[in-house]
């Protein structure tokens, strides 16, 4: 694709970076236009670590699954060791399409269109009839040069992370100011207490709004009085604090998360967390498309799925703590913490389709920022701001 200098011009995205108290919110474009959409797959998204998918739809060793990113196909692969690995989709050979379907691949993964094969560390091991009828080899052919192109990927908290364009910093380096901060809630060991239970640990919701206005409305608890009644009843608004993290992160914080009163849930906590701060849970957008809660007795994950300039889907996964958790013991719990998040983001939808919608109007350009509580929001606008200024110095 080409980019031309004024994908969007540099003064309006100039007037996006100033102070919160006088900056302007991105234009309609980004969020209307089809071309932006597919630009920012590789030039936004791309150029950092986005999360493709969860570990646990992968639930064996020797296991495969195709994922459409933004119209890039993808396929993560749990190999025989287990660890996960990430290809682009097609057969070296004639760029056919691999996997239409998750499977667990009892020998190679199968190209349908000349049966060339793959193992699942996208090495290829076999070139039936390459040479001619029954001639399995070619003279000059040589198999390692022509494995599956294998995309940077990392796993952490259950999450498949990509970096498409390879050169983003180190995962480790780019999760570490999160994983510090919330280490003083659930320990430096609680990361790995975490699991995903059979029942009232999954939902999925389909917005008709662009990837970006999720993450904006995730990012502030301006709107709580007004879209979460029920949630500002034991998580009100005046005992919310804004967080900024650091370039790639923003969010919100509770100081009076007390879901566990009111829904009379009694789950599993983090043994490390402080006594004095049981109430308090945090919400963190992890640019571009992540969105994170961290609470006394369980943590959560969103990974926006981007299908169109105005569609979302939102994958939702709830972690508890301690494999009994997890057990029938449990299940109630489990299963009104799932229904009060369905509440919680399924008011959110109107709001995400409304935003949308009114993108339409040319008596919209970008809007203003509330200068104490829309922070979080603006910063995450910088970041856009920022993506797309190095688009057009390139």
């Amino acid at each position: 694709m080409t980019i031309t200098s004024h994908t969007i011009p540099m003064t309006t995205l100039d007037d996006v970076r100033k102070p919160l108290a006088t900056a302007a919110g991105m234009p309609n474009a980004v969020y209307t236009d089809e071309t932006l959409f597919k630009l920012e797959r590789d030039e936004v998204l791309g150029k950092t670590w986005a999360a493709l998918g969860f570990t646990s739809d992968l639930p064996t060793n020797g296991f495969a699954k195709p994922v459409d990113f933004m119209g890039l196909p993808l396929a993560i692969m749990r190999n025989r060791d287990g660890e996960y690995k990430v290809f682009h989709n097609v057969c070296s050979h004639r760029g056919m399409i691999l996997l239409t379907e998750e499977t667990e691949v009892e020998g190679m993964v199968r190209c349908p269109y000349h049966s060339w094969t793959y193992d699942l560390n996208g090495n290829l091991k076999g070139t039936p009839h390459i040479g001619g009828v029954g001639v399995h080899k070619a003279e000059g052919f040589v198999c390692e040069k022509h494995g599956l192109r294998e995309v940077r990927s990392h796993v952490w908290a259950g999450m498949v992370f990509i970096n498409l364009s390879g050169d983003a910093q180190p995962f480790a380096e780019h999760i570490e100011p999160l994983i510090q901060r919330w280490s003083e809630f659930c320990g430096k060991d609680g990361w790995d207490n975490l699991h995903i239970a059979p029942t009232g640990s999954q939902m999925q919701l389909e917005v008709n709004c662009n990837w970006k206005l999720a993450i904006e409305n995730y990012c502030e608890a301006y709107h709580l009085p007004w879209v979460h009644p029920s949630l500002n009843t034991y998580s009100p608004l005046d005992q919310h604090y804004n967080l900024i993290i650091n370039d790639d992160m923003s969010g919100q914080g509770s100081y009076n998360y007390n879901l566990s009163d009111v829904a009379g849930t009694r789950l599993p906590r983090f043994p490390s967390w402080p006594q004095d701060r049981l109430r308090h849970a945090e919400y963190v957008s992890l640019y571009p498309n992540v969105m994170l809660g961290m609470q006394a007795d369980h943590f959560f994950a969103i990974i926006l799925e981007p299908r169109k300039k105005d569609v979302t889907v939102e994958n939702l996964r709830l972690f508890y703590v301690g494999e009994e958790a997890c057990g029938d013991e449990y299940a109630a719990c489990r299963h009104s913490q799932l229904e009060a998040w369905k509440v919680v983001f399924g008011e959110d939808i109107f709001a995400v389709e409304g935003m949308q919608a009114g993108r339409q109007s040319p008596g919209f350009t970008g809007g203003v920022f509330s200068p104490v509580l829309d922070g979080p929001t603006h910063h995450f606008h910088g970041w856009v701001a920022d993506k797309y200024a190095a688009i057009n110095n390139d």
